[in-house]
């Protein structure tokens, strides 16, 4: 990839985000819950915005986050239990609730486990192997939990107003499932891309 393709397709991702956030807010199942759902983005494109020319991160990771932008953009719009692709999988395999949330929980694990593992092998000194798998993990749990402390403080101060944020779907054990699947997505993550990442970030950033 030449240099000028690297330093555009981030801004690329940046200026599909911004249209597909904008789409989002027009018309959502409740607005309030759009708010809690694409804060991350807001949050996380003005980080990366901060911080591109310091700390740019690899292609695959850009890319990584824009898709999981898309699926935090996409759940606020219609909050994960009513998103249509999930009551598509849920008629198609005969579950019995939208699993939409379960996906981006899973994608909640995967991306950050990424980004861990670039801040840990550029900013520390390990090194690939198993102590860097482990603390991917780690931070992964860590701020999947902190997600779900996130949920029950907008569960106390709002109260039923929070049911559609929480979107449980009446499971009590949803929160256990939530970083459950956080939890396989960072081990996916870098089961699968682990090499991949390695060399994108031999090839310098």
């Amino acid at each position: 990839m030449s240099c000028d393709k690297r330093v555009l397709e981030p801004l690329v991702l940046l200026g599909l985000t911004v249209v597909a956030l904008v789409a989002s807010g027009i018309g959502p199942h409740d607005r309030a819950t759009w708010y809690l759902e694409v804060a991350p983005v807001v949050i996380g494109g003005v980080l990366l915005v901060a911080t591109y020319r310091r700390f740019r991160l690899t292609p695959l990771l850009y890319r990584l986050i824009f898709l999981h932008a898309l699926v935090l953009i996409l759940g606020g719009h219609y909050t994960y239990a009513r998103v249509p692709a999930g009551f598509w999988v849920q008629d198609w395999l005969d579950l019995a609730r939208n699993h939409y949330d379960r996906f981006a929980h899973f994608v909640q694990g995967f991306v950050p486990a990424v980004l861990a593992r670039e801040i840990l092998l550029r900013r520390t000194p390990l090194r690939p192997g198993g102590w860097l798998f482990f603390l991917v993990v780690c931070v992964c749990l860590a701020f999947s939990a902190t997600y779900e402390l996130g949920e029950w403080l907008a569960a106390v101060v709002a109260g039923s107003g929070a049911d559609e944020f929480l979107g449980t779907q009446g499971d009590v054990w949803d929160t256990q499932w939530d970083m459950f699947m956080a939890l396989l997505g960072a081990l996916a993550a870098q089961l699968t891309l682990a090499r991949v990442h390695d060399r994108e970030l031999a090839r310098g950033v």
